[in-house]
């Protein structure tokens, strides 16, 4: 089987991978770089092609999925978030209400 051949995934993967796809370029990435996250992505949660066959099937893995847009961290500075913290604390002490 030539690389890049989705003969042996099922219509679920299929979909769940156009899905994925769907959901990367709605956040502006490429078409291509799109489709080539959206496969490696149904591959790392359902371990690639599902052969037929009884007993074959594995647990799938969904972490990938539930973290998808927000890996890599904050987009705040450490520096940016303490100054933010201490600024909301400073408030609620005047206040009276913290």
């Amino acid at each position: 089987m030539p690389r890049g051949d989705k003969s042996s995934y099922t219509d679920k993967q299929k979909r769940k991978a156009e899905h994925i796809e769907e959901g990367y370029e709605d956040r502006g990435v490429g078409k291509e770089e799109a489709e080539r996250r959206a496969w490696a992505t149904v591959n790392k949660e359902s371990g690639g092609g599902k052969k037929s066959g009884s007993g074959r099937g594995k647990a799938e893995n969904h972490e990938s999925s539930s973290k998808g847009g927000r890996k890599g961290g904050s987009s705040q500075s450490a520096e940016k978030r303490s100054a933010a913290a201490k600024k909301g604390w400073e408030t609620r002490r005047k206040k009276g209400n913290g």
